[in-house]
């Protein structure tokens, strides 16, 4: 039998799977000021999230100048695909 999780209060640190989930709300200013702070310690005391944000900021900043034109039709279809079969088989929203 699975035992509900517990709600986590501000003060307890985030696993490295919330911090994957707050990557996003973190680069657009949407945490409040406690998860962000949350956040923003386990950044520097988790090397792995560290260079996972790193990585996503180095992302963004490659791809943030694309525009939908800029994506081949084809290359795009095959993404939205795939991502459709994930997310079926994931169970739902990846977010």
């Amino acid at each position: 039998m699975r035992m509900p999780r517990r709600k986590a209060r501000s003060q307890d640190p985030l696993s490295c799977a919330e911090f994957v989930e707050l990557v996003t709300d973190y680069l657009e200013g949407a945490l409040d000021r406690w998860t962000e702070g949350r956040f923003v310690l386990h950044a520097t005391q988790c090397p792995g999230c560290e260079t996972y944000l790193d990585q996503f900021r180095e992302t963004i900043r490659l791809t943030g100048r694309l525009q939908p034109e800029d994506i081949d039709p084809i290359a795009r279809d095959r993404l939205l695909a795939e991502f459709a079969t994930w997310k079926s088989a994931s169970g739902g929203d990846p977010g």
